[in-house]
């Protein structure tokens, strides 16, 4: 495909070219810990009738539930304490007891608000002085017997203390903290009032506290701790660190690398391992081993993510725990005999991607693929291979006697019939995902009426899987074997340029203002590594980077400026991408 009339005149610009001979990226995020904007916090405030559990109870409670910056719901009751308010409390919330008097009593309240929250799935109990709310909460659960689920707390008093100073504020109190940052809503000790003015304060302290190196929940687990004078000593390791994009290594005393990580600023990411943001033990025991800290400044973030990718698949470090076997990721396809079944593979011909899904991140979320695909098309799950005419002597298994198989293997059904629902399976491997989709669905909504929630929430891990798994399969069927296309970015007054072939970043370069971009792409090919054409996928490079550099090209304004040949970038219309995934647990 030559290059685009549009591509002409935004590209002008001098070049600046590399090749990437070195490397999904290590998703630094996923490696390091949770990202924060992962994370779901839980943010409560609570009202009481006193200062301690026993001898006083709560009389509202207030949450608001946030995710990535997003208010994904908001929960507030008053509870009925069974005795009077007392006046001074009237007075500061302004609740009275002819308020409370038709309200829940707190063992009806608590179990609401406990599944709103959902602090027994993942979700970050944050509050103001967290000591205090924490403690009623678990008084509350003890009395009702209820196991407390002991979720992670965050205390945006304590990330006050450690984020501001008192030339600040005067004091770390909620309605300080909401006049400095100048919250939208103002705390008025009414429970919902200030749960949201707590979500504004913990997501300005986050930032306060950014430059320290906190991204990730784990940081924030040990942000306000001190720094162990260990590592304190050892941060010189860091001072000749640069500013900029590219991928820092943790060298041990052998020589050997400890570890393998990229940022978009070096300096400040590798600076954050020797602050209090850092004690996770595993990484903690990593920094204390390392003698040296090596570096490959990138000319891009892209760059740096993709040379860390091929660093630890090279060098295989062992203290990351992701990405360390990109190409061996489990994929799920047809078997080729008589009577084909589903079956999840480590090693996946080119010619087979057209009919496959993955790659999955684990084999248990491929098997869950896979029983979302039988329940639709009650295909056979048994690993014999069967002949063409059944022997007299077979016999049928539980899954046919519950109507979950069609049994070919005792001839309960014939070539044609059998042939019908491996059609289907075939189709949705191919990307036509609509009737599976519906199907779980609609499975997921039966159970959920008839209560059975455990079950529920099975198949819906078993749609995440189809969803997630036919979503990597479109986009590498898309993106990945396409021979070459060179893409373009803006990225401030310039144009960040890369060149992909058969999915694998094969040369960067940027361009400045005042170049003639055919020049440019000229020389950017002519830096570019030969990649082969593939006969596996992932024999030109892992599916995670294929995967990184289309993420690559579907943000901030990228354009495709070339693609090569007839190929087209196209995805199904009715594909995994119509579908958003279902959340997690």
């Amino acid at each position: 495909m030559p290059l685009a009339p549009a591509a002409a005149s935004l590209l002008r610009g001098a070049a600046s070219v590399s090749s990437v001979a070195t490397g999904v990226v290590q998703p630094t995020l996923e490696s390091l810990g949770t990202p924060l904007r992962e994370v779901t916090f839980v943010v409560v405030d609570l009202e009481t009738t006193g200062q301690a559990p026993g001898a006083a109870a709560i009389t509202e409670i207030g949450a608001v539930k946030v995710r990535g910056g997003e208010v994904l719901g908001e929960f507030q009751t008053l509870v009925n304490p069974g005795v009077p308010i007392p006046p001074m409390i009237t007075v500061l919330t302004g609740i009275t007891t002819a308020m409370v008097l038709p309200a829940p009593r707190i063992d009806e309240a608590l179990p609401r608000f406990l599944e709103f929250a959902g602090l027994d799935r993942g979700a970050v109990l944050v509050a103001h002085n967290a000591r205090f709310d924490v403690s009623f909460l678990k008084a509350a659960a003890a009395d009702l017997s209820y196991p407390w689920p002991a979720p992670h707390v965050v205390d945006t008093l304590a990330l006050a203390r450690r984020a501001l100073t008192r030339d600040d504020v005067p004091n770390f109190k909620l309605s300080s903290l909401a006049q400095l940052f100048r919250t939208d809503v103002a705390p008025d000790h009414r429970a919902l009032s200030d749960a949201r003015a707590t979500v504004e304060v913990l997501h300005r302290l986050l930032e306060r506290l950014a430059p320290l190196g906190l991204q990730y929940l784990e940081d924030l687990r040990t942000i306000v701790d001190p720094v162990p004078a260990a590592r304190r000593r050892k941060s010189s390791l860091a001072d000749a660190v640069p500013h900029g994009p590219g991928v820092y290594q943790f060298i041990g005393p052998g020589d050997e690398v400890l570890y393998i990580g990229t940022a978009s600023d070096l300096r400040t990411r590798v600076r954050s391992y020797f602050t209090a943001a850092e004690k996770r033990s595993r990484i903690g025991e990593m920094v204390d081993l390392a003698v040296e800290i090596r570096t490959v400044p990138c000319q891009s973030v892209l760059e740096a993510q993709v040379r860390e990718l091929r660093l630890i698949e090279h060098c295989d470090p062992p203290y990351n725990r992701r990405s360390r076997r990109p190409r061996r990721r489990p994929w799920v396809r047809l078997t080729a005999e008589p009577f084909p079944r589903l079956t999840v593979v480590r090693d996946l011909a080119l010619t087979d991607l057209d009919v496959a899904w993955g790659p999955f991140t684990t084999h248990e979320q491929a098997r869950a693929a896979v029983e979302a695909l039988q329940a639709v098309t009650s295909l056979r799950s048994c690993t014999a291979r069967l002949p063409r005419t059944p022997s007299p002597r077979a016999r049928s298994c539980m899954a046919h006697e519950v109507g979950a198989c069609l049994a070919p293997c005792v001839g309960a059904t014939d070539a044609t019939r059998y042939g019908a629902d491996v059609e289907r399976a075939r189709r949705a491997l191919a990307g036509d995902l609509a009737e599976t989709v519906e199907h779980l669905r609609g499975r997921i909504a039966v159970l959920a009426d008839a209560q059975r929630y455990e079950d529920a929430l099975t198949v819906r891990e078993r749609l995440r899987a189809v969803l997630v798994g036919g979503a990597r399969a479109e986009r590498l069927r898309a993106w990945g074997r396409v021979p070459e296309f060179i893409a373009a970015r803006p990225v401030a007054r310039r144009w960040e340029l890369i060149l992909v072939r058969h999915g694998r970043l094969a040369a960067t370069g940027w361009l400045l203002p005042g170049t003639d971009p055919a020049a440019a792409l000229a020389d950017l090919r002519r830096a570019a590594e030969h990649v082969p054409l593939p006969d596996v996928v992932g024999g030109a490079t892992p599916a995670e980077e294929t995967d990184l550099v289309i993420g690559w090209c579907q943000e901030g304004g990228a354009r495709l400026v070339e693609v090569s040949g007839d190929a087209r970038i196209a995805l199904p219309v009715r594909g995994a991408h119509r579908w958003a995934l279902p959340p997690r647990g």
